[in-house]
């Protein structure tokens, strides 16, 4: 894995922690969440304050995600906001804290010149036991303060300034004059300096969670369903329209399509819808010569097109079932094949296919890069978590090309390239975009 740190793919854009000061708040924040301090003089964290060094110090990669269901968070600096979030069981709860920070950016920054920032993002369940726990889980709220309470302290001096400015008999009351300047020691000067952070509740609608060995709830669409990774004690009893797994390609495919939710890469005859497929094929390439033990010998470093045709020509009789499907869709959008057919149950269908431009865009190009395993760089940019468990299990000549290619083509212009791979970022005013006109050119074959 430290081939993917030294090359930026893991544990990218976090912040540093190294000034001593901002290590002892740490600890303070720490100490006052779970009870803990950490002995490092220096680490790294992410948007909600998780160091993957304290993960390994204390043993514990949740300690601050108990269970798995309530997000704690430490804020140091406004600038975690930048940060991913490295600890989290719920796809949802970066974007969460990310719209917190920026709401109260102002506030937060005040406060985190003197101390740490913590809080929680609190929902209806405390533990997922089992499946149907995930749809009660409707709305999430933050709470959040100073380790000592500035903002509690702060509303309460603003009570006793209101009361002291509309009771009459407020100039002789001591015991109130009294309270407010003790008060005032702490927060200092609240009439020119307010300190409040807005109770921000957030609606939880569609996301993926990583309990029950992944599943991904879409409630907020016209029939509600339910997608796990594999079957699962108590799937059958979460109570919407369609409850599926990975096994149910047809079905899968049959909801994503009426839903509206994806479209094809390929819709009609060019050179660069071309060039995508082309990647892929590629990529099919090497996860095969690969897995059959080739180490790609003097061939790695910087593979063109020719040496990877060989590969292909060598491997031509064990390429798998997603490369000739994909195949024919390369030659018919490079004007030189026969029109394809691709049906649900067919390896390569899902390959074919990317999310719509919706607000549920990145959670359906997950989706469908866990759909479509054998291209890594979709499942990198898309569903990091699952490569990096695919990552651990590839033989070294793959981790070598992969992190290369990734690092060489992918990491040096990353905007350009998802807008090439997925389209324009969604317009978050629509939810809905209109139906691809060329969508059934790859025929699309459902039971009926």
């Amino acid at each position: 894995m430290m081939r993917l740190v030294r090359h930026g793919l893991m544990f990218g854009n976090l912040i540093e922690v190294r000034n001593a000061a901002l290590v002892s708040r740490y600890n303070r924040a720490l100490k006052h969440l779970i009870g803990k301090e950490t002995k490092l003089t220096e680490f790294h964290i992410d948007i909600c304050g998780y160091s993957p060094e304290i993960g390994d110090e204390l043993e514990d990669e949740l300690y601050l995600n108990p269970k798995g269901c309530n997000q704690q968070f430490i804020l140091l600096t406004t600038e975690q906001k930048r940060a991913p979030l490295l600890s989290s069981k719920f796809s949802t709860s970066r974007d969460i804290i990310r719209d917190f920070i920026d709401d109260n950016e102002e506030e937060l920054f005040a406060l985190t010149a003197r101390e740490a920032v913590t809080g929680e993002l609190i929902n209806s369940v405390f533990e997922v036991t089992e499946p149907k726990d995930l749809l009660r889980i409707n709305q999430i709220t933050i709470e959040a303060d100073t380790v000592t309470e500035h903002v509690a302290y702060a509303k309460t001096l603003q009570d006793h300034i209101n009361d002291f400015m509309n009771r009459e008999d407020a100039w002789w009351d001591d015991v109130l004059i009294a309270d407010m300047i003790e008060i005032a020691k702490t927060t200092g000067d609240i009439t020119r300096h307010p300190i409040t952070l807005k109770p921000e509740t957030y609606e939880v609608g569609n996301y993926y969670t990583a309990h029950f060995a992944g599943m991904y709830v879409f409630r907020d669409v016209k029939k509600p369903a339910v997608i796990a990774k594999h079957p699962v004690h108590g799937l059958d009893e979460m109570g919407v329209d369609h409850v599926l797994t990975f096994a149910d390609r047809r079905e899968v495919a049959e909801f994503l399509y009426r839903q509206n939710l994806i479209e094809l890469i390929v819709t009609e005859q060019n050179e660069d819808d071309a060039a995508i497929i082309q990647q892929k094929l590629d990529f099919i390439v090497i996860a095969t010569a690969a897995g059959l033990g080739d180490d790609l010998g003097n061939r790695m470093g910087d593979l063109s097109r020719p040496q990877i045709r060989a590969i292909a020509r060598e491997y031509a009789s064990q390429l798998p079932p997603e490369y000739h499907g994909l195949y024919e869709i390369h030659e018919w959008a490079s004007h030189k094949g026969r029109y394809p057919s691709l049906d649900p149950e067919h390896p390569a269908y899902f390959y074919a296919f990317r999310a719509k431009n919706t607000r549920e865009r990145d959670l359906v190009n997950m989706l469908l890069a866990e759909l479509s395993p054998l291209d890594f760089r979709q499942m990198f940019i898309c569903h990091k978590e699952a490569f990096y468990a695919l990552y651990r299990s590839w033989s070294e000549p793959k981790r070598e090309y992969v992190a290369k290619f990734l690092a060489e083509e992918y990491m040096v212009d990353k905007v350009a390239a998802r807008e090439t791979l997925f389209g324009p970022e969604p317009d978050m005013d629509n939810n809905v975009t209109k139906k691809d006109p060329y969508a059934p050119r790859i025929k699309v074959r459902y039971k009926t």
